[in-house]
């Protein structure tokens, strides 16, 4: 996984782990296994749309919703009913949210409702840490497309690469695979060359 998928993972300690494990009714294992399977899924899907410099731009007006909590704070809000993540996976994904949450319960084992529930606890995460690396790191619309340009690209050559192209395949025709990541990632960085 790319660096700061991995930031985000490394937040998730076993307590966290165990608390998100019961709230989907499943076992601690399945747990962080289906989360270093959805999260990838989160982070490309952000990655995607901020791929347009409106889409940077609406992202980066987005975030300053999202600093000023550590993620164990956001954690907390989330496992306690709080924190948007159905209403921020719907920005993210759109019309495509179900079949992203199935194709990801599919890989992981845990099922599409189960996946959808994840990937809302997981999406807070995901815009917590964002804004907090836009603020350290000062970074523009641009600047915040560009890091996650680098981040879709890395993501791509990662063990789950195929069920990352196969969510960002946006028409669903099957034909959004590794190439067209790197593709998007590549046309990504060049558009962002100057922050």
């Amino acid at each position: 996984m790319s660096d700061f998928t991995n930031q985000i993972l490394s937040q998730l300690d076993p307590s966290s782990v165990q608390k998100i494990a019961s709230q989907l009714g499943i076992d601690p294992g399945q747990a962080q296994s289906a989360i270093a399977q959805a999260l990838p899924v989160v982070v490309g899907g952000l990655a995607r749309n901020a791929s347009s410099d409106a889409g940077a731009n609406a992202l980066s007006n987005a975030l300053g919703a999202h600093t000023g909590n550590d993620l164990g704070a956001i954690l907390g809000n989330v496992l306690g009913g709080g924190g948007q993540g159905d209403a921020i996976l719907g920005h993210i994904f759109g019309k495509r949210q179900e079949q992203a949450a199935q194709q990801v319960g599919q890989a992981s084992g845990i099922g599409g409702a189960n996946a959808g529930a994840l990937m809302a606890m997981l999406a807070p995460l995901v815009m917590g840490a964002l804004g907090r690396a836009q603020q350290q790191q000062g970074l523009d619309a641009g600047g915040l497309g560009g890091m996650l340009g680098r981040e879709l690209q890395g993501l791509g050559q990662g063990q789950h690469g195929g069920l990352l192209g196969s969510v960002l395949d946006q028409d669903g025709d099957g034909s959004f695979g590794l190439s067209d990541v790197f593709k998007l990632g590549s046309q990504f960085l060049g558009s962002r060359g100057r922050t």
